[in-house]
C-alpha cells in the first residue's frame, strides 16, 4: 500500500544492502532496510552486536557468569529515535526503569536535577534559584549575553559563531563561580568524552540545548534493568534474523570497491557484493576502510573523512566489593572535583545479574568512569589510585572494602568534536548513489548526541538509500530545532 507521500511502503524489486558495523547505527539502518523489504547482510568485526554499547560474556573466579559492558549508559527520555528502535523488541520498553534524580556529587556539596520536567525555561530558573553556588553577587558578575546563548541555539548561527571557539573558552566567558561551573556545567562538557580545551563550543551549546534547554522531560533518565546483551542486542539480532538479515559477527570489512554499478565489500574472509552499502563503523574503522578504497575517489569527501579523529581515552573500572555501599546511594551519580572520576554507578541497584550477586555475597558492584583522560596518560596504576580515592571521598563507607574482583577497560575510539570541525564533518549522504554513512560522528540536521545520535544516523542512512529507490523513509524525531530564546539573538 503506498504511503501518503506517494512513495512505496516496501521495495518492489530485491535490493541487497551490506551494512558494515553492528553497533546502534548499523542495527538501526539494518532494521529499517529489512522492514522495507531489502535483503541485508550485516558485518560486525566483534563477536557480538552492539558496538560501543555492546556486552560480552565473562566469568568471575567463583564461577559466576556475567555480561561485561563498556560502561553505564543512560537512556534519556528525549532519545526518541533510539527508543523507536528499541520498541521493535520491547514495545513497552519494559527493560527500562525510571530514575528519580541525576545527582552531581562533589567534596564541597551536591547538586540535584530532580523535579525538572516539562518547562525548560522554568528549569533554568529553578536550578539558578536553588543552587548554593550562585548567590546574588555571583549572578551580577555573570556574562548574561554569553549565558543567553544556552537558550538561543540555532544550528546555522550557533555553529557559525561558536564552532571555532573551544568549549573551555566559552565556559570561561560566562564568568560563573568555580563551584557553579563545576557542579552545573561540568556534566555537559564531559558527557561526550571530549576535553573542554579541545571541544567545539558550538557542540557544547548543542548538548546543553538537547539535554536541558529544549528537553521537556527533565534531566532524569531511564536505566536498563538487565545487561544490554540480554535486553537489547540478542533480541534485536533475533528479530533481524527473522526478517531475513544475515548477521556475520567476527568478520572485518577491509575495503569497498565500486564495480559495474555494484558495491563489493572485501572482508578478512571473503567478499560480499551488494546494490548498496551503509558504512556504520566507528571513526577508526571508517578512516581505515576509506583509505583502503581507492574507487571512493571524490577528493573533497575523502578529505572530510580524513579530518575525523577520536577524542581522548576513557576508563571504565568495575569493582566487586566485599561489602555494600551505604543505603540510599544513587544508582548513578555524576561527580566533579575528585580528580579524573566522572561518575559512579552502583550496579546492584541497576541490573539483575549484579543484584543477585550482591544478595548472595553481601557485597556491592560499583563502576567508576573517567572521561577525556589527558593525552598520553599511560600509568593505569596511578589512574586507579586516583579513581579509588575519589570513590572513598564521596562514598566513605567503601574505604574499608576489599576488592574481590575487578575489570578495567581503557579505550580510545569515541569521536572528537574539535573546534572548527563542523563545517567539514561528513553527513549521512555521500557523493555516490548506494553508499551512506552512519555513526555518532556524522553531521545531522537536528540536535542530538551519543546513543541517540548513532540511532538517528542509522535511520537517516537507511532512508537516504530508500529515497533513491522511491521508498518511504523512516520517520525521525527531534527536540525543538531552535532554543526558546533564539528569536532574541542580537544582530
Amino acid at each position: 500500500m503506498p504511503w501518503l507521500d506517494g512513495r512505496a511502503a516496501r521495495l518492489e524489486a530485491t535490493r541487497h544492502v551490506a551494512v558494515i558495523g553492528g553497533g546502534l547505527a548499523g542495527l538501526a539502518a539494518a532494521t529499517v532496510l529489512a522492514e522495507r523489504g531489502a535483503r541485508v547482510t550485516l558485518l560486525e568485526r566483534d563477536g557480538h552486536l552492539g558496538g560501543r554499547a555492546g556486552a560480552w560474556s565473562d566469568q568471575l573466579r567463583d564461577g559466576t557468569r556475567f555480561e561485561m559492558e563498556r560502561g553505564f549508559h543512560a537512556f534519556f527520555r528525549q532519545y526518541y529515535n533510539l527508543r523507536q528502535l528499541l520498541r521493535r523488541v520491547d514495545p513497552q520498553l519494559g527493560f527500562l526503569s525510571a530514575t528519580t534524580d541525576y545527582p552531581i556529587l562533589t567534596p564541597t556539596g551536591n547538586e540535584s536535577f530532580a523535579g525538572l520536567r516539562h518547562s525548560p525555561l522554568r528549569n533554568v530558573a529553578t536550578l539558578t534559584w536553588r543552587t548554593e553556588t550562585l548567590g546574588l553577587r555571583d549572578l551580577v558578575k555573570v556574562n548574561v549575553p554569553a549565558a543567553m546563548e544556552m537558550l538561543r541555539f540555532e544550528r546555522g548561527s550557533t555553529y557559525a559563531r561558536f564552532d571555532p571557539q573551544t568549549a573551555g573558552a566559552y565556559l570561561d566567558s560566562l564568568r560563573f563561580p568555580p563551584l557553579a561551573r563545576q557542579r552545573l556545567l561540568h556534566v555537559f562538557a564531559h558527557s561526550c568524552f571530549n576535553p573542554q580545551a579541545d571541544m567545539s563550543a558550538a557542540e557544547l551549546l548543542q548538548m546543553m540545548h538537547f539535554y536541558f534547554t529544549a528537553n521537556h522531560d527533565g534531566l532524569v533518565f531511564d536505566v536498563a534493568n538487565r545487561p544490554f546483551s540480554s535486553c537489547i542486542f540478542t533480541p534485536l539480532g533475533k528479530l533481524l534474523e527473522r526478517q531475513g538479515v544475515v548477521l556475520r559477527t567476527g568478520v572485518s570489512a577491509r575495503a569497498l570497491v565500486r564495480r559495474d554499478g555494484d558495491w563489493v565489500v572485501d572482508t578478512d574472509r571473503d567478499s560480499v557484493t551488494a546494490d548498496a552499502v551503509v558504512l556504520a563503523t566507528d571513526v577508526p574503522g571508517v578512516k581505515s576502510l576509506v583509505a583502503a578504497s581507492p574507487t571512493l575517489d571524490d577528493t573533497a569527501w575523502r578529505a572530510a573523512v580524513d579530518t575525523l579523529r577520536v577524542t581522548n581515552a576513557f576508563a571504565v573500572w568495575r569493582l566487586w566489593l566485599d561489602r555494600p555501599v551505604a543505603a540510599g546511594r544513587a544508582q548513578f551519580a555524576g561527580t566533579a572535583g575528585v580528580g579524573p572520576l566522572d561518575n559512579i554507578s552502583v550496579f546492584e541497584l541497576l541490573e539483575d545479574e549484579s543484584r543477585d550477586w550482591a544478595a548472595r555475597t553481601g557485597g556491592s558492584v560499583v563502576e567508576l568512569h573517567a572521561y577525556a583522560l589527558p593525552s598520553g596518560a599511560a600509568d593505569t596504576d596511578a589512574l586507579r589510585r586516583e579513581l579509588l580515592a575519589g570513590l572513598h571521598t564521596l562514598y566513605p563507607e567503601t574505604a574499608g572494602a576489599r576488592i574481590i574482583e575487578e575489570r578495567f577497560l581503557l579505550r580510545q575510539d569515541c569521536p572528537a568534536f574539535a573546534p572548527g570541525s563542523h563545517a567539514v564533518r561528513p553527513e549521512t549522504a555521500t557523493p555516490w548513489r548506494g553508499l551512506a554513512l552512519a555513526g555518532d560522528f556524522v553531521k545531522l540536521p537536528f540536535p542530538t548526541a551519543l546513543m541517540e545520535r548513532a540511532a538517528a544516523a542509522g535511520f537517516l542512512a537507511a532512508s537516504t538509500l530508500l529515497d533513491a529507490w522511491d521508498v518511504s523513509p523512516e520517520p525521525l524525531w527531534s527536540v525543538a530545532l531552535r532554543g526558546p530564546a533564539a528569536w532574541k539573538r542580537p544582530a
